[in-house]
């Protein structure tokens, strides 16, 4: 499997995203279910915001968790100290344990970034038992985060690469409106639900909003990385001017919604 995600430095990605996903992990637990004693499946763990929020929320047997990218599986070890975590680094579209081990199989903002989304659903699926559950939730980035929309429109309006950005980043999979819900009902998942979770991005400034993208992270710092000098220098000045809106550079607040859903093994 190769992912669309963009890693270079875990402690970027926590500024881009972790520290947002980390708020993001109790609502999806809630919305998921958690029970003690349960063996419980981290798929594209990152530097473990679902996994650790897992060991402290429950009295699990178990929680196993697994990501692609060896960076983020080697951040996510240094930061555990729980024997129930074990970390390890594997592919979500062919996970490398029997059928039927685990009681729930979670996926937290990552099936977005799977170019074949529904066979990790499917394995997801696979691995869990009878009656156990299999959920997962992605940013809703065409309507649910204008604080990034904000960044792809201003580039969108500067040139014809940037409306290009736009595109891949508004559509990725999984994105629309039932489009999970279909893809676990295809995959033979029962007693479907779709929710929305929403949390706030508090940003104290354009530079603790711009400085990882900046630096290359993610699916838009890819871009930004990939500019001349001349055209960085004209996207940077303009998203700050868009960040600001006139008004002095400073803290701003941006609600972000994702999509969660849920499905049963039978």
């Amino acid at each position: 499997m190769t992912s669309s995600f963009t890693i270079h430095d875990a402690a970027g990605y926590e500024q881009l995203m972790g520290r947002w996903s980390r708020m993001l992990a109790p609502r999806f637990i809630d919305f998921a279910g958690l029970a003690d004693g349960e063996r419980v499946l981290d798929v594209g763990c990152g530097t473990g915001s679902l996994t650790f929020t897992l060991a402290a929320a429950a009295d699990l047997a178990e929680v196993t968790a697994i990501d692609f990218s060896p960076v983020f599986v080697a951040a996510a070890t240094r930061r555990n100290s729980d024997p129930r975590i074990t970390i390890r680094q594997a592919d979500a579209c062919t996970l490398p344990f029997e059928d039927s081990v685990f009681d729930r199989a979670m996926a937290l903002l990552v099936l977005h970034f799977v170019p074949e989304a529904d066979k990790a659903i499917a394995e997801m699926a696979r691995v869990v038992r009878t009656d156990g559950v299999v959920a997962a939730a992605v940013w809703d980035h065409y309507g649910g985060m204008p604080g990034m929309r904000m960044m792809v429109d201003t580039v969108a309006g500067l040139s014809e690469a940037g409306r290009q950005l736009r595109a891949r980043y508004c559509f990725q999979p999984m994105m629309q409106l039932g489009e999970m819900k279909r893809a676990f009902v295809e995959q033979g998942l029962a007693n479907v639900t779709e929710t929305e979770l929403m949390v706030r991005m508090d940003y104290q400034s354009f530079d603790d909003f711009w400085a990882p993208i900046a630096a290359g992270e993610g699916p838009l710092g890819k871009y930004v990385a990939g500019l001349d000098t001349a055209e960085r220098t004209r996207v940077d000045e303009a998203v700050r001017d868009a960040y600001q809106a006139g008004r002095p550079d400073g803290p701003r607040s941006f609600a972000n919604v994702a999509w969660a859903c849920r499905g049963t093994v039978h």
